[in-house]
């Protein structure tokens, strides 16, 4: 049915603005003081931190590049494992999706959106008038979203292009400034606990860092609706990672020449407004808190818009819950509002989660884990078996792109979930134990209630 159809609304420059945007957020401004704890005050250490984490990100992006040159349906990860691995395993990606990974991450920018205000504002960030804010941008960026994707498009390109002017130019100036004042050498050079080893302290500040790079693979959910899909989708991963890598070394870099190491270590988020206000003057160090709202705000669009689509993935393959209701398309706004409004619920759901399981005294026990990092583990463990299919099947692709593109790939999935792992210790078994309950609900839902797309479909192959 036409009305069931999202129709080629977005070009590239929204595709670019989704993977930048949804990934350069609140994690760039505070993770500065995670990483360098985790480090001992290791400057070049914390780079090398978010140059691996960034590295993983461009190897898997530029993997799933090659996916999305051949493959195209409606949201590109739960195509590609669908077309890798197989429909069922599909199926369990895009649940896996719709109903942890992408409502997760939306509730925590919400509150980091919230929280950012509320110091803007000067008010309490763990709250009852913090957790009404992050409500609110919830609902606000669901109705953007959901009454004209439109403007929701160019809402994510212009905050994602606002979002880029501090940072880019306190890694131009503060590096300038840094290399003039003698700072930039100076926190290069000492490390203010040598007691840190390297080996640990790289471990502990990747997978601080590894919040700040996340969500990229959320872009893929608008393939259906991007115009030329299968040539723009490939070139936005791979801009967009590159553009991401860029600007938070060099972000880095510049915040070493505003600041002393120890002041970051002390705050990240005093820290990074010190540094403004040493190179722009107290105005200055003022505006970076609503760039950084502005910032977070686009980054909650952009993870909204994944939301939105989770369980329509699903309905067109006439999986999950009520198919033939998430599947229904506004014939005026050409969204998927029963999706959505699920959508919306869900992150609703995580939102109560995460201030229960961290915000206040703990409502769940042993269950209270971070949201916003520990869903990073079933996620790239779930890119593994599709990189490795992707090895064994596509016998017409070149070396480079059929071996050694996917292995480099296979082994940064390994290496961010052994991160993980160590990490947060005992918080993962507890985390895993959720996660499986919410399969084993989402197993219940697995069969194609109908003929059509999801037992006998093929893929468009180029």
């Amino acid at each position: 049915m036409v009305e069931n159809k999202l129709k080629k609304k977005y070009g590239l420059l929204t595709a670019i603005a989704m993977v930048v945007g949804i990934v350069i957020g609140s994690g760039v401004f505070f993770k500065a003081e995670a990483v360098l704890k985790a480090t001992g005050g290791n400057m070049p250490l914390g780079i090398a931190a978010w140059g691996i984490v960034g590295l993983i990100m461009l190897v898997c992006s530029y993997t799933f590049a090659i996916m999305a040159t051949k493959y195209e349906k409606v949201n590109g990860i739960v195509d590609y494992a669908e077309a890798a691995v197989g429909n069922q395993y599909g199926y369990y990606v895009g649940w896996f999706m719709a109903v942890i990974y992408s409502p997760t991450l939306t509730a925590v920018l919400a509150w980091v959106s919230a929280r950012f205000t509320c110091v803007l504002l000067g008010w309490d960030i763990t709250g009852g008038s913090c957790m009404t804010i992050a409500c609110f941008y919830l609902v606000a960026s669901y109705a953007m979203n959901a009454l004209s994707p439109i403007i929701a498009g160019k809402f994510q390109v212009s905050t994602t292009i606002i979002k880029l002017i501090p940072l880019m130019l306190m890694a131009v100036v503060g590096t300038i400034v840094g290399l003039v004042n003698g700072m930039t050498v100076a926190n290069f050079s000492r490390v203010v606990d040598s007691s840190v080893g390297i080996g640990g302290g790289l471990f502990a500040s990747v997978v601080a860092v590894a919040f700040a790079y996340e969500g990229w693979i959320i872009a893929t959910s608008i393939n259906a609706e991007l115009k030329d899909a299968k040539k723009n989708l490939p070139k936005a991963l791979i801009l967009g990672s590159l553009i991401v890598i860029f600007v938070y070394i060099f972000y880095y870099i510049g915040l070493a020449g505003a600041v002393t190491t120890e002041a970051l270590m002390e705050s990240g988020q005093a820290g990074a407004k010190l540094a403004f206000q040493n190179i722009f003057g107290t105005v200055g160090g003022s505006l970076l808190f609503v760039f950084v709202i502005i910032s977070c705000l686009g980054t909650l669009n952009g993870l909204m818009v994944g939301c939105t689509r989770g369980l329509y993935a699903l309905a067109v393959r006439n999986r999950g819950p009520l198919p033939e209701t998430f599947k229904q398309v506004d014939r005026v706004t050409n969204m998927p509002t029963n999706s959505s409004i699920f959508g919306l619920l869900l992150c609703g759901f995580w939102l109560l989660y995460f201030y229960g399981a961290m915000l206040t005294d703990p409502w769940f026990g042993p269950f209270c884990f971070d949201t916003s990092e520990l869903p990073i583990i079933t996620l790239y463990g779930a890119y593994i078996p599709i990189f490795l299919m992707l090895m064994k099947k596509e016998k017409d692709l070149s070396p480079f792109k059929r071996f050694v593109m996917p292995v480099l790939s296979v082994l940064g999935c390994i290496f961010m979930v052994v991160a993980a792992c160590l990490a947060h210790g005992m918080a993962v078994v507890y985390y895993l134990i959720v996660f499986v309950v919410i399969m084993i609900i989402g197993a219940f839902f697995s069969a194609t209630k109908e003929k059509g797309y999801g037992a006998g479909h093929k893929h468009v192959s180029s």
